[in-house]
């Protein structure tokens, strides 16, 4: 290596230090460094599903069907998010987390391969089947590279309908469940209440649940694993057919002392820049909701933050630019972003996700 071919291996050298203590990541010849960042939403078809999903995210509906869930946030192999713009336009969030987890998840890199949240909106229009997750304990019913599933929600819309299932009435056994089911009678057993507008409802795995008429926010562990343990006897109409039930595993997986759920109480915490409510406090995940005034800080140094606009707009401000969040979007702060300053406009009302601590 010659003098002059030295000095530039050095100089290079020193720049791919730099970039790396500054949050950049590098890959061949392209330095981009992480900057807060926006997703496509994925829409799904449910059969219970309804077209008010339109009143939330500027990208169109699927013409002509009934659209129920739209995914935000997700790192699953089938359907991971795409960024939506930036110099990263089109990167999906299992790409960037493999090419730069330390910068996207802080101190959490070491705990996860992929990100452990799964965050959607819901449009419940008709009722959903009456169904339960997993817990983490439950191996033997979690396929392999899943995990359980506790879930939560928060009520963005209700209708004339609307109504929360969550848990069982006190005194449900295994036997008189299964006797109910085969009597089509199993809403005899379901706990239920109506909620209201911001009500914040708790779904620990293993409770039975369901929900309709209602459009939520939905926060959940990253897991795809449901068992339906009753669907109302409906058939499905693109099939023709009624969908599979998993009565032997849902049964299985139930948590026969979740009784009663109704809504939590937020805690309203002391801060004079935002009316800062925590509505989630759990092992999975952390979820406050922020009734914007003016000007404020959001996030945290070294961790990431997920901020979800269910109302008005604003701007995030890093120390650099500045990037527009409007209702219905959801934004990832990565950790190497740390705390950023919000700028409230149009009674703004954000929600802010974070991963918990892990022991």
């Amino acid at each position: 290596m010659g003098e002059a071919e030295a000095k530039d291996f050095f100089i290079n050298q020193n720049i791919k230090t730099l970039f790396c203590k500054s949050g950049v990541r590098s890959r061949g010849m392209t330095q981009i460094q992480l900057y807060p960042l926006k997703f496509e939403p994925i829409y799904q078809y449910r059969i219970w599903g309804g077209r008010r999903l339109a009143n939330w995210l500027s990208k169109p509906l699927p013409a002509n069907d009934l659209i129920g869930e739209a995914w935000i946030l997700s790192d699953r192999d089938d359907h991971p998010s795409i960024v939506m713009d930036g110099p990263l336009k089109g990167k999906t969030i299992k790409e960037l987390l493999a090419d730069s987890a330390d910068e996207l998840l802080g101190r959490f890199a070491v705990n996860y391969k992929r990100f452990p949240l799964l965050l959607k909106f819901l449009d419940a229009q008709k009722v959903l089947s009456v169904q339960v997750h997993p817990s983490d304990d439950k191996k033997e019913y979690i396929p392999a590279g899943e995990t359980g599933k506790t879930e939560a929600w928060v009520v963005l819309e209700t209708g004339a309908e609307g109504r929360i299932y969550a848990g069982l009435k006190p005194g449900t056994t295994k036997e008189s469940l299964q006797k109910d089911l085969a009597a089509n009678k199993v809403a005899d057993d379901l706990a239920s209440f109506v909620p209201e507008k911001d009500d914040g409802v708790f779904i620990k795995a293993g409770t039975v649940h369901t929900l309709a008429d209602l459009v939520v926010f939905e926060v959940q562990e990253n897991s795809d694993v449901t068992y339906r343990l009753y669907d109302w006897d409906r058939i499905d109409e693109k099939t023709g057919k009624p969908r599979d039930l998993q009565v032997e595993q849902a049964i299985a997986c139930i948590d026969f002392a979740q009784t009663n759920i109704g809504p939590v109480v937020p805690v309203t915490e002391n801060d004079t820049t935002v009316r800062r409510e925590k509505i989630f406090d759990s092992e999975h995940f952390r979820v406050w909701r922020l009734t914007c005034k003016s000007l404020f800080t959001i996030g945290e140094e070294g961790v990431p933050r997920v901020l979800v606009c269910i109302d008005g707009n604003g701007e995030i401000q890093t120390k650099t630019d500045t990037y527009i969040l409007t209702k219905g979007e959801v934004m990832l702060l990565p950790a190497a972003v740390g705390p950023c300053r919000f700028v409230a406009k149009n009674g703004a009302v954000l929600l802010e996700v974070a991963l918990p601590d892990v022991n």
